[in-house]
């Protein structure tokens, strides 16, 4: 089997920025910039391999979309989504792919990446996941076979530069993989760590970001939407008490809600 990484990214000058977060595999670059152009190259990546990198520059804007153009162009067995803060250890394709050996039966397996708020792995030991436990799950710790999400895309209306709704695309694509029947694991195995950078939309726990957490947990599930948005009004509330009360949180959620529902 063979694993490219799937970059999204913006304004890079050209692929060599990939050597910078440590990719040694083949990879699939989609930036967005002001530019359209494809090409597909051929380098040294440094420890004696050749690496295949297709490099897309496009005029297209969103995470979700660039997502969605990156699965479209990959051809390998087994994909893992990237973003432009993420630094991969050594060996990173040999942790990813002994989990996939050891769970022939995985549609996508969630890595451990480490990052300032979450400095040991989700969960201790191997584990099937469900519609709670991929809610604590972002982009870059998934990897998953191609041929099992081909069918599936991220929803373009989430996620940074998307517009309205700035995040939760992840979650979304989840659920809708769970809806599937497609079998996703947990595995503790750290594979890279997380530049300390600014985020490119999150900008405090405001009415927007409550707006697009409310539309997002409609999104995955219309009934249960309720019930996720009451959770997280209450397992989150020490994030956002200094800011607003639970009942104006929860308000803005369920505005989110009705949007994305009259949407």
């Amino acid at each position: 089997m063979r694993l490219q990484v799937l970059l999204s990214a913006m304004f890079l000058k050209d692929e060599s920025y990939i050597d910078t977060l440590n990719i040694t595999t083949d990879a699939v670059v989609i930036n967005q910039c002001d530019n359209e152009s494809r090409k597909c190259v051929k380098r040294s990546c440094g420890n004696g391999r050749e690496q295949t990198v297709t490099y897309v520059e496009t005029i297209e804007r969103g995470l979700s979309r660039s997502r969605n153009m990156a699965i479209e162009e990959a051809d390998a067995d087994i994909c893992i989504l990237c973003d432009n803060d993420v630094e991969y250890l050594p060996d990173y394709e040999n942790r990813i792919m002994d989990g996939f050996a050891r769970h022939p039966d995985a549609d996508l397996i969630v890595f451990y990446i480490e990052r300032k708020e979450k400095p040991k792995p989700n969960y201790p030991k191997t584990k099937r996941m469900g519609y709670l436990s991929v809610l604590k799950i972002f982009s870059p710790e998934m990897a998953f076979r191609r041929e099992s999400v081909k069918e599936i895309a991220f929803d373009e209306r989430f996620g940074a530069g998307s517009g309205r709704y700035l995040m939760g695309e992840e979650n979304i694509y989840l659920y809708d993989c769970l809806k599937r029947g497609l079998k996703i694991y947990y595995e503790p195995v750290k594979i890279a760590k997380l530049r300390e950078e600014s985020s490119t939309w999150f900008k405090g726990y405001d009415d927007t970001f409550f707006i697009s957490r409310g539309a997002g947990y409609c999104a995955m599930s219309r009934f249960g939407s309720y019930i996720l948005i009451l959770q997280f009004a209450l397992r989150k509330r020490h994030l956002y008490r200094e800011n607003m009360s639970m009942f104006h949180a929860m308000s803005f959620m369920f505005k989110g809600r009705r949007e994305y529902l009259r949407g």
